[in-house]
């Protein structure tokens, strides 16, 4: 199935279009939480960090050009203004009611730190890894959140960070009664993403493991609090695998049958075009050519809108119960632009 290289240009020209005039002045991207996967009920804008590495980091691949390049230094400036003492950034911008309330996570950690080294920034400094390492548990997998835990914890910096909850136990004690995590929460799409930052070396090895174990005995669905949706899992893992840790490699023939097994006539992957967008990149990463990723990217471009963006659809949730979650137009046109681009480079 042939598709022009004009009309991946014409539409990846008309994404970026549409993100650079929704970018912020302040180098912000925009982020609702809604309690319904269409975000068609109530739906609220929440001036979330996470949100812009996730559109900073998908918009990797068309870097070099100078709207791009322009957007990508807005949110760069954005994150290091964002970054708190010890290289941990906050899940609610400063300008949130709840900056101060949720502790510092992992996952914010790892997503912000692989952007900053992919732009070759050397942010934070000095690096922020000992503190991610010091907050594992005795099986070698990685916390989610970084608290104060019982048992002796030599990195000092760990103490800095984790006091967040000491200095504020009342605001702490409302936010575990009031939210699905635990302080005990190990999530494997977060893991995922510190796989990403940290690679394949002897502290990661764990994380490998209980990946493959996963994939194995079918449980991407529900594997993490805050990724409930496999088709992020997968598109987590093969941005790993794709990064060079073939240790992944027996996952990825389950992942593709997966993947195609829900493919349609329309060329949709899943069941959204959010799907489809991380799908088509999940393949391209996973090194599958097949008429299914052809029919996807055919899909992606028949459902751009006008203006240049694709419609929103949560991305990531509260947890299990899916009382809620985020996403925006903005998050699903990046990893839409992160689809088209990939598939240009790897039929060029």
């Amino acid at each position: 199935m042939d598709i022009a290289p004009a009309r991946i240009a014409q539409s990846i020209n008309l994404g970026l279009s549409y993100l650079q005039q929704h970018q912020y002045p302040n180098g912000e991207f925009c982020c609702y939480i809604a309690a319904d996967e269409p975000m068609q009920g109530w739906c609220v804008t929440d001036s979330t960090v996470f949100a812009t590495m996730v559109v900073a980091s998908c918009l990797l691949p068309l870097s070099g050009r100078p709207e791009t390049e322009e957007m990508l230094t807005q949110a760069t400036r954005y994150l290091q203004y964002q970054m708190h003492r010890g290289g941990v950034w906050p899940v609610f911008s400063n300008r949130h009611p709840w900056h101060s309330m949720v502790p510092y996570d992992t996952d914010s950690l790892a997503y912000a730190s692989a952007f900053m080294r992919a732009r070759g920034i050397n942010c934070p400094s000095p690096t922020n890894i000992p503190l991610l390492l010091a907050n594992r548990t005795r099986q070698g997998l990685f916390y989610t959140w970084f608290l104060v835990r019982p048992r002796w914890q030599p990195n000092r910096t760990h103490w800095r960070v984790a006091a967040r909850e000491v200095l504020h136990p009342i605001t702490s004690l409302l936010f575990w009664r009031a939210n699905e995590c635990t302080r005990a929460d190990v999530d494997m799409g977060i893991n995922t993403n510190i796989l990403y930052y940290l690679g394949d070396v002897e502290e990661t090895q764990p994380i490998i493991t209980e990946l493959l174990r996963i994939i194995a005995e079918g449980r991407e669905a529900d594997c993490d609090k805050w990724y409930r949706n496999p088709f992020t899992i997968y598109y987590l893992l093969s941005r790993v695998y794709q990064q060079g840790v073939q240790k992944l490699a027996p996952a990825r023939p389950l992942i593709l049958e997966r993947i195609r097994a829900t493919a349609q006539p329309s060329g949709q992957l899943g069941k959204s075009l959010f799907d489809t967008a991380i799908a088509a990149t999940t393949l391209i990463n996973l090194n599958y050519q097949g008429p299914e990723l052809h029919r996807a990217i055919h899909y992606i471009l028949n459902s751009q809108s006008t203006y240049g963006e694709w419609p929103r659809w949560l991305f990531y949730y509260g947890g299990p119960k899916l009382l809620q979650g985020w996403g925006s137009e903005e998050i699903t046109t990046s990893f839409c632009l992160e689809a088209l681009a990939r598939y240009q480079a790897s039929v060029s």
